[in-house]
C-alpha cells in the first residue's frame, strides 16, 4: 500500500522539471513542514487532549478515578503529549523528506526506504494499539469494581466476600482477554501457547495441590457463606474477627491483637463457630451455694442481678435454675443472652455478674462455699484404736519413761 502511494506521489511531482521550480517547491515543502510540525501539531494535540478528557469525564461520571490516576503516575500527561507530538512530527518530516527526494529525481532512495518505513509504521501502530488496549482494560477493570460495588450495595444477598471474589474474577478475565488480544496483534501463535499453558497447568496442579485446594475452598466459602467480614468466629483453635477473605486465605484478628492467616482448605475442613450470625449469644455460668441455703431465694437474687446488667438482653429474659448437687455446694446454672454478641459484652457481663452476685449473696447471708472434705472413721475402727492404746499402757511399767538417749 505504501509503495502504491509512493508511485502516485512520484508521478505527481515528476511534472516539476526546472531547477527554479524545484527550489521553490522544496522551499514550500520545508516551510509547510515547519509550520505544521512546530505550530499546528502541538496545538492540535492539546486541543484533542482537552476534548478527549472532557468526553472521558462525562462518560466515566466519576468512576475509574483510581486507575486513571495510576496511569497518569506511570505515564505523565506531559510526557504522553510530547510523545504523540514527536511521533507525528517524525512522520511529517519523513513524508517531507520523501517528497523532496522525489522532487529531485531520487525516487529510488524512497523506494529503498519504503519497506523500512512500512515496518516501522506497522510496529508503531501495534505498539500504540497494544498500549491503548492494555490501558483501556485497566480502566475497565476499575469500572467493573465500581459496578460490582454498586450492585452489592443495592442487594442484600451479595456479601463482601462474594463481592471481592466476583470483582477479582471479572478483572482477571478482562485482563486475560486483553492480553490474548495483544498477543494476537503481535502475531503470536495462540494455539501453541494454549497447549503449552495446558501442560504447564497440569504440572503446576500436581505440584501445588494444597494451593489449588485453597483456591477451590475459596469458591466454596463464597457460595456457602458460613461467615462474613467482621464476624466473630472460632475456626479450629483460632478465635477472633474476620478481617478479610481472599481466594486463598481467611484473615483474622484475635483478641490479643495478633494477625492470623488461615488457608481456606483448613477453614473448610474444620468446625466453624460463628457467634455473630444470629445477632445474639447465650452465656452459661455456674455458682454454688451452701447446702444449708435456700436455692429458690438464691435463684431469685441471681436473676434480679442479671436483669439489672445493661449488657444482658431482656428478651429472652435471663433465668437461673438449680442444676446439680456438687461435692461442696448446690450448683445454680445461670443462663442469659447478650445482644449484640461481642467479646467485650461477654466479658463485661460475666465480670459484672460475678461481682454483683457475690455482693448480693453476702448481704442475704447466702454462702458460696469453697471445696472442702470431711474425714470420719467408722465406729469399729475407732474401737480398735482405743483397744490398742489401752494395751500399750498396760504393758508399760509404772514410772518408766521412754529413753531419749544415753
Amino acid at each position: 500500500m505504501i509503495a502504491q502511494l509512493g508511485t502516485q506521489f512520484d508521478a505527481l511531482l515528476s511534472g516539476v522539471t526546472t531547477t527554479e521550480a524545484r527550489l521553490v517547491a522544496t522551499l514550500g515543502i520545508l516551510l509547510a513542514t515547519a509550520a505544521i510540525g512546530w505550530l499546528l501539531l502541538p496545538r492540535t494535540v492539546r486541543a484533542g487532549e482537552r476534548v478527549a478528557s472532557r468526553w472521558l469525564e462525562r462518560f466515566l461520571d466519576g468512576r475509574g478515578e483510581h486507575s486513571i490516576a495510576t496511569l497518569r503516575e506511570a505515564v505523565p500527561l506531559s510526557f504522553g503529549l510530547r510523545l504523540i507530538v514527536g511521533i507525528l512530527q517524525l512522520a511529517l518530516f519523513s513524508l517531507a523528506t520523501a517528497a523532496i527526494l522525489s522532487l529531485w529525481g531520487q525516487f529510488a532512495l524512497v523506494v529503498a526506504a519504503l519497506p523500512v518505513a512500512e515496518n516501522a509504521l506497522t510496529v508503531g501502530a501495534r505498539v500504540v494499539l497494544s498500549g491503548f488496549l492494555l490501558a483501556g482494560a485497566y480502566i475497565a477493570s476499575d469500572l467493573l469494581e465500581a459496578y460490582v460495588s454498586a450492585l452489592s450495595d443495592d442487594s442484600d444477598r451479595i456479601t463482601a466476600h462474594q463481592e471481592q471474589l466476583l470483582t477479582r474474577i471479572m478483572q482477571v478475565g478482562l485482563l486475560a482477554v486483553a492480553g490474548l488480544t495483544v498477543l494476537g496483534i503481535w502475531g503470536v501463535n495462540l494455539g501453541g501457547l494454549l497447549v503449552g499453558a495446558g501442560f504447564l497447568g497440569i504440572v503446576l496442579g500436581m505440584a501445588a495441590r494444597q494451593t489449588l485446594g485453597s483456591l477451590i475452598a475459596g469458591f466454596v466459602l463464597m457460595f456457602a457463606r458460613p461467615f462474613e467480614i467482621g464476624d466473630w468466629v472460632e475456626i479450629g483453635d483460632e478465635e477472633g474477627f474476620v478481617t478479610e477473605i481472599t481466594i486463598m486465605n481467611t484473615h483474622m484478628r484475635n483478641f490479643d491483637g495478633e494477625y492470623v492467616v488461615v488457608p481456606n482448605d483448613l477453614v473448610t475442613n474444620q468446625a466453624i463457630t460463628n457467634r455473630s450470625r444470629e445477632g445474639r449469644l447465650r452465656i452459661h455460668m455456674e455458682v454454688g451455694i451452701g447446702y444449708d441455703d435456700d436455692p429458690t431465694r438464691a435463684s431469685e437474687i441471681a436473676e434480679d442481678v442479671l436483669t439489672g446488667i445493661d449488657t444482658v438482653a431482656n428478651n429472652p429474659k435471663p433465668y437461673v435454675i438449680p442444676s446439680a448437687f456438687g461435692d461442696s455446694a448446690i450448683l445454680l446454672d445461670l443462663r442469659f443472652w447478650i445482644d449484640p454478641p461481642t467479646p467485650q459484652a461477654r466479658w463485661r457481663s460475666k465480670a459484672t455478674a460475678v461481682e454483683e452476685i457475690q455482693r448480693r449473696f453476702a448481704d442475704a447471708g447466702i454462702s458460696i462455699p469453697y471445696p472442702q472434705r470431711t474425714v470420719t472413721h467408722p465406729p469399729e475402727t475407732a474401737a480398735d484404736d482405743e483397744t490398742v492404746e489401752r494395751v500399750e499402757r498396760l504393758d508399760t511399767p509404772p514410772g518408766s519413761r521412754p529413753s531419749g538417749g544415753d
